[in-house]
């Protein structure tokens, strides 16, 4: 299902990686390690990558200053998606949408389902478009950001995919802001 057009160049995209966690720290962050790696391994540039806890404001301001970043297309969170007191990142990042993207979080929890079955709906994955940057929100487990990555990102995010993608459309995500 997924087609790669070889006659069409790849354009690599600017993507900045957050993991949300009161515990974990570089040298522990399989989550993040897993995301850097399949985005480099794409041809992808890695602009930033930072760890904030959970809390909503920081969560809220660490993406919020990435989507107005000029290098960066695509903001990738890991953590904080589950139900516990202490998630919070859908609540800190969906007031940031202009356009939420529910088929992101259907297609996650459909892939994610034929993994682990009902235990998926215990993810509140979710995405959406803030100031012109792709923001995706995934569960804190390697195996979710590997999901997520192989399964929808990594054909979502190359220009050769085909019949569509979301990097053809990039340009075209602030047309709002350009009106008369």
């Amino acid at each position: 299902m997924n087609r790669i057009d070889e006659t069409r160049p790849f354009i690599p995209v600017g993507i900045a990686v957050l993991t949300v966690s009161d515990t974990r720290t570089l040298a522990d962050d399989k989550s993040g390690d897993t995301l850097v790696s399949r985005i480099t391994e794409a041809g992808h540039r890695l602009v930033d990558r930072a760890i904030v806890p959970d809390d909503r404001d920081r969560i809220y301001n660490q993406v919020q200053a990435w989507t107005l970043s000029q290098e960066i297309d695509v903001v990738i969170t890991t953590g904080g998606t589950g139900f516990t007191g202490r998630d919070v990142t859908p609540e800190a990042l969906e007031p940031l949408f202009e356009k939420r993207m529910d088929g992101f979080s259907e297609v996650f929890h459909r892939l994610s389902y034929d993994k682990i079955g009902t235990s998926t709906i215990q993810s509140r994955a979710t995405g959406g478009v803030a100031n012109a940057t792709y923001v995706f929100v995934l569960p804190g487990s390697p195996g979710a950001c590997k999901d997520a990555w192989d399964g929808i990102l990594k054909w979502q995010l190359d220009y050769r995919h085909m019949p569509c993608n979301f990097v053809e459309i990039m340009p075209r995500l602030d047309e709002h802001l350009r009106r008369g």
